[in-house]
């Protein structure tokens, strides 16, 4: 839940500096549960605006997240091996 939450306040900080070219809603797909949060990305953002796909958009850190999440677990294993 916080994963997502800052991912939505990071994409709003995106957002505003960009000038409005990040669309908020990636920001929610960079937790580690795929496709399942890009998907959610995607159903959202079309509910609001029917011209928007975000589903290859929302892959990105949605894969970004399981990858962070396999190299912190590498980390917390070598440190405490």
């Amino acid at each position: 839940m916080m994963g997502t939450a800052f991912g939505v306040i990071f994409g709003k900080i995106m957002c505003k500096a960009t000038g409005g070219k990040v669309n908020p809603l990636i920001g929610s797909a960079g937790v580690s549960a795929v496709p399942m949060a890009a998907r959610v990305s995607q159903k959202v953002g079309q509910e609001e605006n029917p011209s928007n796909f975000l589903l290859m958009h929302a892959m990105g850190p949605n894969v970004a997240g399981v990858v962070g999440s396999a190299v912190a677990a590498g980390v917390l294993i070598s440190i405490l091996k």
